[in-house]
């Protein structure tokens, strides 16, 4: 029986070291900004590290999340999910500056249909995207501003899915797992 060639990933990146390099270009960029770009996560990964850099970087302007679920492009096949999320934005995005965060990209589809989505509620002046792990494979011209790791080995068949813990004593912490599709 043939052997099934081994991954070239063995374990998943370290969500929490990522984390601190995404940390750290974000307070880069924010603090090179006249005023601080309003930080918009993707449901849920994305909404995740947009509600940990907001804390982390102490800004005044909350963050704001969205949901790309009615602008994707296989909504008809897929359907709405039970528990799908709805975009909640904190002030106006028109003529504002946007930091749109997720946790991975990957064939940019996801980012297309936030950013469609964003444009529901006005015209941002710009959006920027950061990213926690740009993993290649893009179907559409998407490239962040910011991404704290480039992973181009991963196989297709694999995706990485961001967690986290909450500890009191620790806060939120993230973890990647690597899942099957």
């Amino acid at each position: 029986m043939p052997s099934t060639p081994a991954s070239p990933i063995a374990a998943p990146p370290d969500a929490e070291a990522l984390y601190a390099e995404l940390l750290a270009q974000v307070r880069s960029t924010v603090a090179a900004q006249a005023e601080p770009p309003l930080l918009i996560g993707i449901y849920s990964g994305g909404a995740w590290l947009a509600q940990r850099l907001h804390a982390d970087l102490q800004l005044a302007q909350p963050y704001g999340v969205v949901s790309s679920t009615f602008h994707r492009d296989d909504f008809a096949t897929r359907g709405l999910h039970p528990s799908a999320n709805r975009t909640a934005l904190p002030v106006p995005i028109a003529d504002q500056a946007v930091l749109l965060i997720d946790d991975v990209l990957h064939t940019g589809r996801t980012i297309r249909a936030a950013m469609n989505e964003l444009f529901d509620f006005g015209r941002p002046a710009r959006i920027d995207l950061a990213v926690l792990v740009d993993r290649g494979g893009r179907e559409l011209p998407i490239c962040p501003q910011i991404a704290a790791s480039t992973l181009l080995d991963l196989p297709d068949e694999v995706s990485l899915a961001l967690l986290r813990d909450e500890d009191v004593l620790e806060g939120i912490r993230f973890r990647f797992d690597l899942v099957s599709k």
